[in-house]
């Protein structure tokens, strides 16, 4: 258990997405509408153990069974009589420990557009809520059928691919896309998730409605798969690179997904045509992808 600092949120705090509740005698009854409002707002954090004082300080409260109040805050929120859909994981709750007292974080992401609206009770229209700098409020009837209306169709790329095995995903290829987003941004929440998650999170990977199994989407096939697990899917898939400098030559160089000398995928594909004119993404020299 690492120790607690409400330094950790202040970027929360300043956007009125932090809510705080002292949670002593159980989780809070309004902890579902707060979850609601950040998953059909912008994300925020829910921090169970401590309460605010009038200078904007806090103190410890803690919580009477860590264990139990987790169990009983999964229970809820995958009961779908309470919430409609659940878009937490595991290293979504974290626990902290300040003054020998436990304090629970829950970091309620941004829901996609396809899962809005969040709502509660089994109740759409009325167990809608939004945030604003009062707090948390519930969402109009044109609000809610907004949401709905900006609820997007299933496109190609995000078809799950329930015939391929997530092994499809080539984790060289991963690992390197992720070291990138990691230098692009320096200490992203996302970078605490295992690849699996991770997927999910980028929208590479989807669990089937079938069997709750995880597969990779055709987006991430694409992306990080290997040519020959992509062509199975994907019959026409050929990329071709041809660099002509000489016109009295076909090509000065040439690299082909199906060369078999790397993986074949969309992410490498791009960068050995960014690595082949020195990160530059233009040239006037002729290119055919």
């Amino acid at each position: 258990m690492s120790s607690f600092d409400i330094k950790k949120f202040v970027e929360y705090r300043e956007n009125n997405r932090v809510e705080i509740k002292r949670a002593k005698s159980g989780l809070p009854i309004s902890l579902w509408e707060t979850y609601s409002s950040f998953a059909n707002g912008y994300g925020g954090v829910i921090i169970l153990g401590i309460s605010e004082n009038n200078d904007g300080s806090f103190r410890t409260t803690g919580l009477k069974d860590e264990a139990k109040l987790k169990k009983e805050f999964w229970d809820i929120i995958n009961n779908k009589n309470k919430v409609n859909v659940n878009i937490l994981t595991d290293n979504d709750i974290e626990i902290y420990e300040e003054c020998n007292e436990v304090i629970m974080v829950i970091h309620v992401p941004k829901a996609e557009r396809n899962k809005k609206p969040v709502f509660i009770n089994n109740d759409m229209l009325n167990g809608t809520y939004r945030r604003n700098w009062e707090g948390d409020y519930h969402c109009s009837k044109a609000e809610v059928l907004a949401m709905l209306r900006d609820q997007p169709e299933v496109t190609s790329d995000m078809k799950v691919l329930e015939d391929i095995s997530i092994d499809a995903i080539d984790l060289e290829s991963l690992h390197d896309y992720r070291n990138r987003h990691m230098a692009f941004k320096p200490g992203h929440i996302w970078e605490k998730y295992d690849d699996f998650e991770y997927l999910e999170k980028i929208g590479a990977a989807s669990v089937s409605k079938e069997d709750k199994s995880l597969y990779p989407t055709a987006a991430g096939l694409l992306m990080f798969g290997e040519e020959y697990k992509i062509v199975q899917e994907f019959p026409e898939y050929f990329l071709d690179y041809r660099e002509i400098l000489d016109p009295t030559i076909r090509w000065t160089d040439r690299f082909q997904s199906s060369s078999g000398e790397w993986t074949g995928n969309l992410f490498e594909f791009y960068w050995l045509y960014v690595k082949c004119w020195g990160g530059m993404l233009t040239h006037p020299a002729l290119a055919q992808a």
